[in-house]
């Protein structure tokens, strides 16, 4: 078995300067997603910063193979260690090289053996994840359990077998629906490049308000310190070429915004929102509907709706897959 050299990182400037590394083994990694990546995850950390760092850095000689960015929380439940990116993501994991397997055990040897918690929650880890190989670690409660519903979409090779996936009935929906926007005057829609990043989120931020305002509800942009997490990743996640943006236009405004990601062979619907005095032209469904054809376009196999029920997704034809919660707590607590 290969010796791997571990080391816990408690300081911001040394997980930076792992960013270059960090890039490397996340582009090495098959089952990375975006929420993974150093542009998502240091973002994360800048902004929110609820604890202390504790990032579990598993190296082969000199290269990364595996990386856990993990932070200490001190709170009603002890010292709980909990992974950088919680509550905004999706598919929290651990990118670990496919070529060295036993850096996952690594990584839990190191969380046992070097650093002081009470518990430890792995959150939204999807299925097949490294952070769920049963490994034997002495002296801990193990409880893994299903977390998160994440409806997912498998697309066909092409879009003209749309059909196939997607239900008759939404098909006629969006038909409708691109029918009365083309009847207006300037419709189009628009993929934003990365130099456009800031004005997109400020129609984002506008039309995700403006949607859930009439629903009596704030949305999840309405806080200042989420806000300023996404203008601090989506730049990021837009230069490395991850980030799908697009907008909407109606008789001269933005009608709608759609933001996403998209990575090797999957896409990621994340937010979106329209102005209601366009709904009956139906923005977020011409703009999921255009999402879902650009995927297949780009060669993705499958269009993840990411956590949560609502009926929107099923429409479209998805089926759910659970995330998983992996728990460690260490016997002493319960003594």
């Amino acid at each position: 078995m290969t010796a791997y050299a571990s080391s816990v990182i408690h300081d911001d400037d040394d997980l930076l300067r792992l960013e270059p590394a960090w890039w490397d083994l996340w582009r090495r990694t098959p089952s990375a997603t975006p929420f993974q990546s150093p542009a998502w995850v240091l973002s994360w950390w800048r902004v929110f910063h609820p604890g202390t760092l504790r990032a579990v850095a598993i190296h082969d000689r000199e290269r990364l193979v595996a990386l856990a960015p993990l932070y200490l929380e001190d709170g009603r439940w002890g010292l709980r260690l909990l992974p950088v990116g919680i509550s905004l993501s999706d598919y929290l994991d651990a990118p670990v090289d496919p070529a060295h397997p036993g850096a996952a055990e690594a990584i839990l040897e190191t969380i046992q053996a070097d650093i002081v918690w009470d518990s430890c929650s792995f959150e939204e880890l999807a299925p097949g994840s490294a952070l769920l190989s049963r490994f034997p670690i002495a002296n801990v409660n193990d409880k893994t359990m299903r977390q998160s519903a994440c409806p997912v979409l498998v697309l066909p090779d092409v879009v003209e077998h749309l059909g196939e996936c997607v239900p008759a009935r939404k098909l006629r929906k969006l038909r409708m629906a691109r029918n009365r926007a083309a009847r207006r005057k300037g419709f189009s829609i628009s993929a934003v490049d990365p130099s456009g990043t800031r004005t997109f989120l400020d129609e984002l931020f506008r039309l995700h308000g403006a949607r859930w305002q009439q629903q009596g509800e704030t949305g999840v942009l309405a806080e200042h310190c989420v806000r300023s997490f996404h203008e601090a990743a989506a730049p990021a996640l837009a230069r490395a070429g991850l980030a799908r943006m697009l907008l909407m236009s109606l008789e001269g405004r933005i009608a709608g915004a759609y933001y996403g990601f998209s990575h090797r062979d999957k896409a990621f619907a994340y937010l979106g929102g329209f102005d209601p005095e366009f709904a009956f032209e139906s923005p977020g469904t011409i703009l999921m509907g255009q999402a879902i054809e650009a995927a297949i376009a780009e060669g993705c196999s499958e269009l993840h709706f990411l956590r949560g029920r609502e009926p929107y997704k099923y429409e479209w034809g998805a089926i759910d897959r659970w995330s998983l919660r992996r728990t460690l707590t260490r016997e002493a607590v319960h003594a």
